[in-house]
């Protein structure tokens, strides 16, 4: 009986050590494994916010609001919708290229007041308060400033093609290679940029910049 009892276990160690190495020599689940294109789409998202500290706070935050409302989130139904977005990516790349010329300062009360750069000087947007004029020249265009314009208008590009709602809008189906570029075409700009605008920084507090505090 006792030999019985001894054949029973080993033979029941046995089945379990069978049954472990089946186990072990089946292919574990994991997570499927990410296209080139797909981890760089996931880096390029990771750096929208700090291309978008690089433009007027005002005109991003409305192309990010209204983006998904006018492209239907990316689908496009008619060509009003086409014509709805493009009529957003013109609006807001201007707004991005004209506040690079305004500026701002504080009244004698302290109080921040908003301009526009011209070639004489600071025209103040709101006409109520007035600038000695060698105070206002302090304020002319400069070539910084259209340089800084042009470099606002490719930073918004970049973050347009950040946008997977604008991408899918007008190239519904990309092939891989269009991935890879729309992937890393916007990352090549935002470093560019960036490098730029450290290199040639701007003076201006504008609208929808940090204030001035001067």
């Amino acid at each position: 009986m006792e030999i019985k009892v001894e054949n029973e276990a080993s033979s029941g160690w046995g089945l379990e050590e069978q049954r472990q190495g089946l186990l072990e020599d089946q292919p574990i689940a994991g997570k499927p494994k990410k296209t080139p294109a797909q981890k760089a789409v996931r880096k390029t998202f990771k750096g929208t916010a700090h291309l978008a500290n690089l433009l007027p706070t005002g005109s991003v935050l409305a192309f990010q609001v209204l983006s998904p409302i006018f492209t239907h989130e990316g689908k496009c139904w008619s060509i009003v919708s086409q014509s709805l977005t493009l009529g957003l990516l013109g609006i807001c790349g201007t707004s991005c290229f004209i506040l690079c010329f305004t500026d701002s300062f504080r009244d004698e009360r302290g109080k921040v007041r908003y301009g526009l750069a011209t070639f004489k000087g600071l025209w103040v947007i709101d006409g109520s308060v007035t600038i000695p004029h060698e105070e206002a020249a302090k304020y002319r265009l400069v070539f910084v400033d259209y340089f800084h314009a042009f470099m606002s208008i490719l930073v918004f590009a970049a973050v347009a093609l950040f946008d997977q709602n604008v991408v899918k809008c007008f190239y519904p189906m990309p092939s891989e290679k269009a991935k890879e570029l729309l992937a890393t075409l916007p990352i090549g700009i935002g470093v560019i940029c960036s490098l730029l605008f450290v290199a040639f920084p701007s003076r201006r507090h504008g609208i929808g910049f940090p204030l001035s505090r001067h």
